[in-house]
């Protein structure tokens, strides 16, 4: 998941070399934290926070198959 994530930022921003993404597992649950540069952040972000529930809706679909929950944050 945090591969997919990864992927998919590096591909809409201006600085790909500034994508950091971590990943924290906890029980059932997996937190991947997005951090991009600041002025990438309307990209990853996208108008009306279309392309970020995308790139949520993405991972949570990768989650699945391994039955765990996912919560995307963008930083």
């Amino acid at each position: 998941m945090k591969e997919v994530v990864e992927i998919i930022a590096k591909a809409l921003v201006d600085h790909p070399e500034d994508v950091v993404v971590d990943e924290k597992q906890e029980d059932r649950m997996t937190l991947i934290e997005l951090h991009v540069a600041s002025d990438d952040m309307g990209k990853v972000i996208g108008k009306q926070g279309r392309i970020a529930k995308a790139i949520r809706t993405v991972a949570k679909a990768a989650g699945t198959r391994e039955n765990k929950k996912v919560k995307v944050d963008i930083n």
